[in-house]
């Protein structure tokens, strides 16, 4: 059975929603609330200072968000006495945080704007304002998202059966919805900077082969064989809290941490080598294409117009009791 981390298995029930990519502006709020921008970054600089690791969880807060439903802000949403949100799932559910950093931004915007800036486009642009305060590239987010005013806890069923698919399978996939396989390889850089619980890298530092041997025992200290499932350990072991290139530099060492990041690279032509490579010698080559690539996938299912609305609190839908 192929493996997919989080980050694909977000991307990919993402962009089953439809290969039209939604028309945003990136100057939507310039004279509805102009000061928007400066109080995300301001509150993004504080929690990564705080908390390096948070930027990480802040970026893939915004593809686990864009990973059910599209982008639309509906994993913020809490449990109610009668539905369950994403936050629930097994996927989610001991791999998000930063929530509260959201509830800070939105409470700071509602005050500065009320009911202006959605909780979708919170999310966009505090993945950016994340991986350039870690070193990564800048861009221009596209805004105009509204919020859903429901979760999508059941969507994963649609991709079960490519669980099943290989990598060339996937990676076909996407290039059938609009993304080539140089932004693909791209978005998995991401893995540049965040944890990984030990559950979730056991076996393959166990039972793989294509693992360096001296990678695999380090890692083993921290891990061990029977229990310790939710010790972390950085996916990148260089530069853990830095956005650059060392992911792709490592797995051409045989040193990725999840089966599905060593499957990019296997050192003999694989479908993906030549990009990792690519990536490994040319940090300029991998923030280009991770650029073009996260902006396609922001714009993936989001609603606009008069669809949906903008929440005033990002955990619960307006008008629901408190």
């Amino acid at each position: 059975m192929a493996s997919f981390s989080v980050l694909q298995w977000c991307m990919t029930v993402s962009i089953l929603l439809g290969s039209a990519f939604a028309q945003l502006s990136e100057n939507f709020y310039s004279t509805s609330c102009p000061q928007a921008f400066s109080i995300i970054k301001d509150e993004v600089k504080i929690a990564i200072k705080k908390d390096p690791g948070m930027g990480a969880s802040l970026l893939h807060l915004h593809f686990h968000d864009c990973g059910a439903g599209g982008c639309d802000g509906s994993i913020l949403l809490d449990d109610t006495p009668s539905s369950t949100g994403e936050k629930s799932l097994v996927v989610n559910l001991n791999t998000t945080r930063g929530y509260e950093i959201i509830d800070k931004i939105k409470a700071r915007l509602e005050k500065a704007c009320p009911a202006v800036v959605s909780c979708a486009d919170i999310l966009a642009v505090v993945a950016r304002d994340s991986v350039v305060g870690l070193g990564g590239p800048n861009w221009n987010v596209p805004l105009g998202r509204r919020d859903s005013t429901e979760a999508h806890p059941y969507l994963t069923e649609a991709i079960a059966p490519l669980f099943l698919a290989g990598l060339d399978a996937i990676i076909l996939f996407f290039e059938a919805k609009g993304f080539t396989k140089n932004e693909f390889v791209a978005l998995q850089g991401s893995h540049t900077i965040g944890m990984a619980r030990c559950l979730t890298y056991k076996n393959h530092i166990y039972d793989d082969k294509n693992i360096d041997p001296a990678y695999a025992a380090s890692l083993r200290a921290n891990c061990p064989k029977q229990g310790g499932d939710s010790k972390l350990t950085p996916i990148d072991s260089t530069t853990p809290f830095v956005f650059d290139n060392m992911y792709f530099i490592n797995l051409m060492k045989q040193k990725g941490l999840l089966v599905a990041d060593q499957q990019l690279y296997t050192g003999k032509g694989g479908t993906a080598d030549a990009i990792v490579a690519n990536y490994s010698s040319s940090k300029d080559n991998f923030f280009n294409n991770y650029v073009t690539g996260i902006v396609k996938l922001g714009k993936m299912g989001v609603l606009t117009g008069k669809d949906g609305e903008i929440r005033t609190n990002c955990r619960k839908v307006n008008g629901a009791k408190a």
